[in-house]
């Protein structure tokens, strides 16, 4: 059974919306995707009905919010099929899971240990790690990228010896669509004795990974790719790293006891969970994945797949258009350019068309100056959209074309 895209489409209500006098076609879910009535109503709801900060109070609102959240941590847990619930972490979103990791294992290198970070990372992914270097002296390996996009893996095998430490990744590339092969980089890392952190921010919208398979040592997430809301995420750590690690910020929920002498921590999941979380965001993420489930991830990935190649096909009748990042490996995603044409040019009149679009660096620059561009137009699909509207996004790529040449 397909999707049921009118259905579908309904759950959304930003989609009716027009934009500068037309339809809206929101092709930009690589930067947020949009958010289903079921999961507005349950923000709604938690302001309307149960407002309460969580795990210190014995009244009933403060009960109730505090079943709920806990809740959602354990809808993540069974999503994403982890070992324990107490290896969920609740955090602002993926920037903020890896810097927490990149803040408690700096502590753990000597100087002269080194670590791996690929060339299609996003800056998050990429200075957190710097900022660990520096303070520890640890010295940065980058696995380099190939002319498709692709991850060079017989680099990175060169590359790993016994002063590897940690491996960093993205499951998903945010500006070409990449998907790495991260079994295979955690399988090698693993053989060294080094850990490995996934940035699965791009991914989990597309692709549900069993990261006890997986044997993942940390994996992060933002709700907000995900059709939940800002400002929440998830960091998953296996117990033996996240009891090495020490906590990242200091203040209420993540102690155990406090005198001005000393201070003891909370055992995990709380030990990093300082201060009021983005409580209705939590409950709210849980909501989001409920409905994801229920549509489906694997009718997500094969309708997905499906309009990447469509797009694909219409895109590439254009005369003077580059595709980057064009492989066999790649999720819902067309970073493209046109010769002799900005990409700003392009997404500025695409947005007068109704047409969103992301255009610039993506937050991956290394990337932008390994193909020497400043940038790229990038379209980004989620299951929600439609060939009609890739139709109206091809259209519109070629009007502007005409009124740029």
């Amino acid at each position: 059974m397909e999707l049921n895209l009118t259905k579908i489409r309904a759950d959304f209500p930003i989609l009716s919306r027009k934009v500068n006098g037309q339809d809206l076609v929101y092709l930009d879910n690589a930067a947020t995707s949009q958010t289903p009535t079921q999961v507005i109503d349950v923000i709604a709801d938690y302001y309307r009905s149960y407002n309460a900060n969580i795990h210190r109070g014995v009244h009933s609102l403060s009960q109730e919010a505090t079943d709920k959240f806990e809740q959602a941590r354990q809808n993540i847990q069974t999503h994403f099929n982890i070992p324990k619930s107490h290896e969920v972490i609740f955090t602002s979103g993926t920037t903020h899971s890896i810097n927490l990791v990149a803040f408690g294992f700096g502590t753990l290198l000597d100087p002269g240990d080194e670590v791996i970070v690929s060339a299609l990372e996003h800056h998050a992914n990429i200075v957190p790690w710097q900022m660990m270097c520096e303070r520890s002296g640890a010295i940065l390996r980058v696995i380099p990228m190939t002319d498709d996009g692709t991850l060079d893996m017989h680099a990175y095998k060169e590359l790993l010896n016994k002063k590897t430490k940690l491996v960093f990744v993205n499951h998903v590339s945010n500006a070409l669509g990449t998907i790495n092969p991260i079994e295979e980089i955690i399988d090698n890392a693993h053989k060294v004795g080094a850990a490995v952190l996934v940035d699965g921010a791009q991914a989990c919208g597309h692709i549900k990974p069993d990261l006890k398979k997986l044997d993942v040592d940390f994996y992060t997430v933002s709700a907000h790719k995900l059709c939940g809301p800002t400002g929440i995420g998830m960091l998953y750590g296996k117990e033996k790293w996240l009891n090495k690690l020490p906590p990242y910020q200091g203040g209420g929920e993540m102690i155990d006891e406090v005198t001005f002498e000393k201070t003891t921590y909370a055992d995990l999941p709380h030990k990093f969970e300082a201060g009021t979380p983005n409580i209705c965001g939590g409950i709210a993420f849980g909501a989001a994945l409920d409905y994801m489930n229920a549509v489906g991830f694997e009718k997500i990935g094969r309708y997905e797949d499906e309009l990447l190649q469509y797009t694909t096909e219409k895109l590439t009748q254009i005369e003077g258009l580059r595709i980057y990042g064009d492989n066999k490996h790649k999720t819902a995603v067309i970073s493209f350019n046109l010769d002799g044409i900005h990409p700003y040019d392009i997404g500025t009149l695409l947005d007068k068309m109704g047409i969103a679009v992301r255009t610039g660096h993506h937050c991956a620059q290394p990337i932008m100056d390994y193909y020497k561009i400043p940038g790229t137009v990038r379209a980004s699909f989620a299951f929600y959209n439609t060939k009609d509207e890739v139709d109206t996004f091809f259209n519109g790529v070629q009007r502007a074309v005409a009124m740029l040449r």
